[in-house]
């Protein structure tokens, strides 16, 4: 156990007085003077699965009326795996259109945002989704958050066994509070049911939030090494062995605190398809006992394993789990994105893989159309996507159809089908710059660079985020772009297409103009200069660009020779 003497910060007074997960959430929803919350039920309804933001476009001017923010809800699905039904996927879109600001807002943890919900409609909003069999239930907050895993239904078998696997861990990492219940649904406490037992999470739940994938190579489309938790299945003769896992990945850091950092996840053994589920509970319990309680900034599990070192974590969770992993199995990444378009599965049955510019679905009657048709699954990827998946043989024209009348399968370059922005301006409290409504026009001006060179179909992974919280997980990429200020970013080469190295910092605090002047000359040297078949992030090292990383896998200040010079 953690033996600390700190205080602990003020989030872990809030949980524990929250009367597990209630706090005063139902009386301020009926303050109608207000569209906001209290300051400690705003970090509460992050556990339902909901965030209260403002419209920051909006600021400048309602403060000089001397008016409240525009407050809006945010509110996010626990979808493990990412797969809906096409009657979940209508109901969803109900609701984006008659609650929400109309759109709907594909995610890298494979689930579904709704922004633009104001506080008189957002009871109704959860709701609808309830009715229909979904709910937000942990999808944020200090819990287990949605598990992902590697979208493959043309792989029938061995994808229904990582798909079971994510749901399989997201039920049973589920908090038992019926707050949520009482709260959206029932709209009164059941007599009795305050007092409960979290027996994994406790009543203070977990230091900060906790994320689990399940990879399926070749396959690497979920970032495996990017979350506190990740599962790589190892698959012999169709179907899996049994996993090798992953712990101690993460995404974060803050600017000027070189004591955060990104850091890709070590492999520490292999565990049966049967263990799999003990193994993630009993490593939640380890990040639950020795995460960090007092600083928020270093309450990941990344931070734990520093700090304890990865011996002992092991050896602790040994103990908890009363037996020892055994070696980890070989495996092979060759990417991280996703494949568009159709492809016939095992089973007989097609699937298409659509492109969804950013994850933000705005046009949705094409959608609608087909989800109309009753057939099939709705799968989210990781990389923001959607895959129409299990199209019987006989209705796969009509499908096609539907697509091509909506303008949904229009061809885009290598660059663009690799990108992934975060949401950022206007609603995210944390952005400091943008990223989804600006990054398409960036991508837009490098096309022209690569069109000039050669590459305009070549896959290169890109992608941007408003701030370094790395939601877009912007430190694996080949080109990453982590916001500094409105307009200004860093940038960052090296990461490998696969998904297995993180990139290094290249310039720092850089416009629009001097990124496309920099990326098109690296994008120019690499059209000449390139071997065959290497990848821009490996030519990148190779060339001297960035230079070969030494420490492992954290995250560190080694700068590029760019910088250096």
């Amino acid at each position: 156990m953690s033996t600390d003497v700190r205080p602990p910060s003020a989030n872990e007074a809030i949980k524990a007085n929250s009367r597990f997960l209630r706090g005063t959430i139902a009386d301020g929803l009926t303050r109608a003077e207000t569209g906001s919350l209290s300051d400690d039920d705003q970090q509460l309804t992050k556990f339902h699965g909901i965030y209260l933001q403002d419209d920051r476009d909006l600021r400048a001017e309602r403060g000089r009326k001397k008016m409240e923010k525009a407050f809006i809800f945010m509110a996010r699905l626990r979808v493990p795996g990412g797969v809906l039904t096409p009657a979940q996927w209508l109901a969803a879109e109900m609701i984006a259109c008659e609650r929400g600001n109309g759109t709907l807002r594909l995610t890298t943890r494979q689930t579904i945002q709704f922004h633009g919900i104001i506080k008189s409609n957002l009871r109704q909003a959860i709701r609808g989704l309830h009715d229909a069999l979904l709910d937000t239930i942990s999808a944020c907050g200090d819990v287990n958050r949605n598990v992902i895993a590697r979208v493959n239904p043309w792989q029938s078998r061995a994808h229904g066994e990582v798909a079971g696997l994510a749901q399989a861990i997201g039920a049973h990492l589920l908090p038992k509070s019926r707050a949520w219940h009482e709260i959206w649904i029932d709209g009164e406490q059941i007599a009795g049911s305050e007092e409960q037992d979290e027996p994994i999470y406790g009543r203070t739940y977990m230091p900060r939030k906790f994320k689990i994938a399940v990879a399926l190579p070749p396959h690497n489309d979920v970032d495996v090494f990017a979350h506190d938790l990740g599962f790589i299945a190892i698959e012999e003769g169709g179907r899996i062995a049994g996993y090798d896992v992953v712990v101690g990945g993460g995404m974060g850091m803050t600017h000027g605190e070189p004591d955060t950092f990104p850091r890709t996840g070590d492999v520490i053994g292999f565990c049966s398809p049967e263990q799999a589920v003990d193994v993630a509970e009993k490593v939640v319990t380890v990040q639950r006992d020795f995460g960090d309680r007092s600083d928020r900034k270093h309450a990941r599990l990344k931070y734990t394993i520093e700090r304890m070192g990865l011996d002992a974590f092991r050896a602790e969770l040994d103990q908890r789990l009363g037996y020892a992993l055994t070696p980890a199995r070989s495996f092979a990444f060759t990417d991280n994105g996703d494949r568009l378009g159709w492809v016939q599965g095992d089973n007989g049955a097609w699937h298409c893989t659509l492109f969804v510019e950013n994850g933000r679905v705005r046009e949705l009657a094409g959608l609608h159309a087909i989800a109309e048709l009753g057939i099939g699954r709705f799968i989210i990827t990781p990389n923001q996507n959607l895959v129409l998946a299990d199209i019987p043989p006989d209705r796969k024209q009509e499908v096609t159809m539907l697509l091509e009348q909506h303008g949904l399968v229009a061809p885009v370059s290598g660059l663009r089908r690799n990108a992934l922005a975060c949401v950022a301006l206007p609603t995210c409290g944390l952005a400091l710059a943008e990223s989804e409504r600006y990054l398409p026009d960036l991508v837009t001006r490098l096309e022209d660079e690569l069109e000039r060179v050669g590459l305009a179909q070549d896959d290169i992974t890109i992608r941007m985020t408003g701030c370094p919280n790395g939601c877009a997980r912007p430190y694996l990429a080949e080109i990453g772009l982590v916001g500094r200020s409105p307009g200004i970013y860093n940038l960052y080469l090296g990461g490998a297409f696969d998904g297995s190295r993180m990139n290094k910092l290249y310039r720092r605090d850089v416009d629009g103009d001097a990124i496309v002047a920099a990326l098109g000359t690296l994008l120019r040297d690499y059209a000449e200069g390139r071997h065959a078949g290497e990848r821009f992030g490996d030519f990148a090292i190779r060339a001297g660009h960035i230079r070969p990383t030494t420490s492992g896998n954290r995250f560190h200040a080694d700068l590029s020779p760019e910088l250096r010079s």
